[in-house]
């Protein structure tokens, strides 16, 4: 899977880490945010990044971190096409993509562990939308998908 990840100051770290778990499970990681840890790239410029990355179709997924995890999300979610949403848990991760259609999965470096971060990360990369629901959910989770759409282009 092509994979886009960004971190500002406060998540390079975890950024990092996540980057090399994502590799070492086969994935294709492109690093659009802070490059070495002196740098101070914001929440804001984190999330751009990020979104712009995605918005050119070269992406499948991606990974956006700061400290919370929220102003990352925020920015990230004001772009078309970018469907971001913060998360800390191994449950949420999978029913990011799953329920939603996300296709952003932001985290804070100051909320998660490595560890849970690693769990969510694969959790989000191998989860896929509406696997293992019936018909009617189905049809359910795809109203929902468009509805969100025609809100984002109605602006």
């Amino acid at each position: 899977m092509n994979i886009a990840i960004a971190s500002d100051a406060s998540g390079f770290r975890l950024k990092e880490h996540i980057k090399a778990v994502l590799q070492n499970a086969g994935h294709s990681v492109t690093d659009v945010g802070q490059q070495q840890e002196s740098e101070t790239l914001r929440y804001y410029e984190a999330g751009e990044r990020l979104a712009r990355a995605m918005q050119t179709g070269k992406y499948e997924r991606g990974f956006v971190m700061c400290g919370s995890g929220a102003g990352v999300c925020m920015t990230a979610s004001k772009f078309k096409g970018v469907y971001a949403v913060a998360c800390e848990s191994e449950f949420t991760a999978a029913e990011l993509v799953r329920i939603t259609n996300a296709n952003v999965m932001a985290m804070g470096e100051k909320v998660v562990t490595p560890a849970v971060a690693e769990r969510m990360a694969l959790a989000f990369v191998n989860s896929r939308w509406c696997d293992g629901m019936t018909p009617d959910k189905v049809q359910m989770v795809h109203e929902g998908f468009a509805h969100i759409q025609a809100i984002e282009n109605a602006e």
